[in-house]
């Protein structure tokens, strides 16, 4: 019998990686890309007065300017 993988060796679903595991590691929140975006392929994002964007690329990357 063996017992259940560790959470370092849990593996990753089809759908990304375990964002709850990694935001128990992180020291900072952990946002998916998809919950940012919204179905959309970029947004704006205002920041201390500046407006950057965020786009995702078509190899699934992402890119944030100013």
């Amino acid at each position: 019998m063996s017992s259940p993988p560790s959470p370092q060796t849990r593996p990753q679903s089809s759908a990304g990686p375990d964002l709850a595991a990694i935001q128990t590691e992180a020291a900072q929140p952990v946002l998916a890309s998809q919950d940012v975006l919204r179905g959309h392929k970029a947004v704006a994002i205002s920041h201390n007065g500046a407006l950057y964007r965020l786009q995702t690329t078509r190899q699934g990357k992402l890119i944030l300017t100013k």
